[in-house]
This record gives C-alpha cells, sequence and structure tokens, in this order.
C-alpha cells in the first residue's frame, strides 16, 4: 500500500512538472494557432543557459533564472518577428517549418559549444525529500517542480483575465481582424506571447535540468511530452493543462508500478493515443 501511494504521489508530483513544460506550447498554439517544433529545444536551451550561468558564478540554478528568464523572453521575441511574423499568414506549414528548422540549429549549437556530454544543474536540494513514513517520502524538488507549475499557470490565468496586456492578447486569440480595428499591434503582441512562451520554457528548463540530466538533443524528448500534455488538456486551455500534466504523470507512474519502469513511457503514450482517438479536441476544449 505504501509503495502505491508513493507512485500516487510521485505522478501526481510529475504532473505538475510536466504541466509546465506544456504550458509554453498550449500557450503560443491557443494564441498564434502555430505547434511549436522547437518548444523542447528552447527549454533545453534555457537548461544550458542556467548551466553557463552556473559554472562562470558558482549561483545556485534557481537564482540563475534572473539572467535565463529574461534572455529567454528576449530570444522568444526576436524569434517570433524576425521569422515568424514573416511567415504566419502564409498557412499552417511555413512557421512549421521555420520552428523545425529553428530545433535543427539549436541543437547543433548546443552540440558544437558544449559537446555531446550529459550536462546537469544539480543541486543540494535535488536528493533531499520529505519523510512521511519509511515507505512514503516527498522528494523536494519535485515537489518544488509541481507548485512552480500551478504558480505559474495561475498566474498566467490572473495575466490574461486582469491585464490590458494580457486581455489584448486574447482578443488577438480570438479574432485577429477585429483585434487589429481596435488599435492591437499584432505583431508586437505575437512576440510578447512567445515571449511569455519562452519564459515559462526558461523555468521548465532550470527545473528539468536539476532533476536530469540533459543533452543538446534531449529536446526531443520533452517536446512529446509538451505534445502529450497540450493534446490531452486540450489546445489553447491553460487550465486544462496542468490537468492533462497530472493525467500523463499519473499515467506513466502507475504504468511503471503495475507493468515495471520499462512500461513508464509505454502507458503515458497508450494515454495519449486513446485522447487522440476518442477525443482529439482534449479534455477541456469545447
Amino acid at each position: 500500500m505504501d509503495a502505491l501511494l508513493q507512485s500516487l504521489i510521485q505522478g501526481v508530483l510529475l504532473g505538475g512538472l510536466y504541466a509546465l513544460i506544456g504550458i509554453g506550447m498550449s500557450l503560443i498554439f491557443g494564441i498564434v494557432k502555430l505547434t511549436n517544433l522547437a518548444h523542447g529545444d528552447f527549454l533545453i536551451l534555457a537548461s544550458y543557459i542556467s548551466y553557463s550561468v552556473v559554472a562562470a558564478t558558482g549561483m545556485n540554478p534557481f537564482v540563475s533564472l534572473i539572467v535565463v528568464i529574461p534572455v529567454m523572453f528576449a530570444i522568444g521575441y526576436i524569434v517570433q518577428n524576425t521569422m515568424l511574423n514573416r511567415v504566419i499568414s502564409k498557412g499552417a506549414e511555413p512557421p512549421l517549418l521555420v520552428t523545425f528548422g529553428i530545433s535543427i540549429v539549436i541543437q547543433n549549437l548546443l552540440l558544437y559549444y558544449y559537446t555531446a556530454d550529459a550536462r546537469n544543474l544539480r543541486s543540494p536540494i535535488a536528493t533531499k525529500s520529505i519523510i512521511i513514513t519509511d515507505g512514503i517520502r516527498i522528494p523536494y524538488i519535485y515537489l518544488i517542480g509541481f507548485l512552480v507549475g500551478i504558480i505559474v499557470i495561475v498566474a498566467l490565468g490572473f495575466y490574461f483575465r486582469h491585464t490590458y496586456q494580457g486581455k489584448a492578447i486574447k482578443a488577438a486569440a480570438d479574432d485577429r481582424e477585429v483585434a487589429q480595428l481596435m488599435g492591437v499591434n499584432i505583431k508586437s503582441i505575437y512576440g510578447i506571447a512567445m515571449g511569455i512562451s519562452m519564459t515559462t520554457a526558461a523555468i521548465a528548463g532550470v527545473l528539468v535540468g536539476m532533476i536530469y540530466n540533459f543533452y543538446p538533443t534531449s529536446g526531443s524528448a520533452y517536446l512529446v511530452i509538451a505534445f502529450a500534455v497540450v493534446v490531452i488538456g486540450g489546445m489553447g486551455s491553460t487550465y486544462g493543462t496542468l490537468a492533462a500534466g497530472i493525467l500523463f504523470g499519473l499515467a506513466q507512474v502507475m504504468g511503471a508500478h503495475f507493468f515495471g519502469a520499462s512500461a513508464q513511457l509505454l502507458t503515458g503514450y497508450v494515454v495519449l493515443l486513446i485522447m487522440l482517438i476518442f477525443r482529439p479536441q482534449g479534455l477541456f476544449q469545447r
């Protein structure tokens, strides 16, 4: 029973991290109607930026976010305004190909500068746990990831509902032409949306780097996780992403609990496949 309860706790906590990984992709799809194939690589880019900052200054990886977040926001804003905005009116395929190209470039740049060796953002907190009983422990780093995921998603919900800029972004997402007639600068709004998406990727990238080793090519794995969370929750659904992350995390961990560690990824993707067959619009998409 303790092992089952431990698996449930681990699945829920992992789900919070998965939601954080997927929220940026969901956000940019909901606003720009773009499937960002480079999302996972941007996340790993943030891990490497944090790694460089930590190596140069010795600061805690969490503290490195004061550098990583502005850098990633700027990268997102520049990429959107110099590349994606130029092709976004030409149909769905050109922006998709641009993000695919960006993914390849990021992977090869990271491979060139950092080599193929494994890196990590190890911190003393990564090995500490809250001990409930002898068989039940709550790892601090997973608990932090879960709480940060909730805070980020709630903060985004507040931003879009209660700020002028957030409402302008929602207006652009709902009806681009009407928003333009109301004086909204669509290209600038899209740039800000991509910057916000990259901010969430920055936070996720640092947390991922503190939990797992990462490589220049690790972005592909996190793109699949983000895609699964977005599809299960519903494209563009902010709070649906949180529920989907928890569901996907539980599916993986419970699969490992009942069928062995080798089944962890399989059970998660079986849930994704079932969703694609029976409710392709996601759980929380009308």
